[in-house]
């Protein structure tokens, strides 16, 4: 592992990168262009070790009053070296409002330990059925 280069407000992350990356971490079917209209709403904050990106943090906010931070990713051969913390340090100096977030269960311990207050719990509305409800 080389010196990891950090950008903040990454306009050059561009979806197929991102969607390489993202396979190695969830793998799914993602497509192309609905990911480069996402990533066009986002600040997105990047490592890089030469060409090779290894994290992503994005934040998705109105830019006055509420912002949420949609995913933190690191690639499974660079976790546990500072990648994931340096990135939250980023998001935290770079962001125009307070971030509200959840965690993956499990990683709550990560988040406290980089200065992350306990909020709200968190709900979703399944956009397949709805409203949320189990039918």
């Amino acid at each position: 592992m080389g010196e990891i280069e950090y950008k903040v407000d990454d306009c050059n992350l561009g979806a197929q990168a991102f969607v390489s990356f993202v396979n190695r971490i969830w793998p799914g079917n993602y497509d192309i262009e609905k990911t480069e209209k996402a990533l066009s709403k986002t600040i997105n904050i990047t490592a890089y070790d030469s060409s090779t990106l290894t994290g992503c943090l994005r934040i998705l906010t109105d830019g006055c009053y509420f912002g949420t931070i949609t995913e933190l990713l690191v690639l499974p051969e660079y976790q546990k070296k500072g990648i994931g913390s340096r990135l939250l340090q980023l998001a935290k100096e770079y962001t125009p409002t307070m971030l509200y977030f959840g965690a993956q269960p499990g990683l709550e311990g990560f988040y406290e330990k980089n200065g992350c207050q306990r909020s709200l719990q968190s709900y979703m509305i399944d956009k397949k059925n709805g409203n949320g409800a189990g039918r």
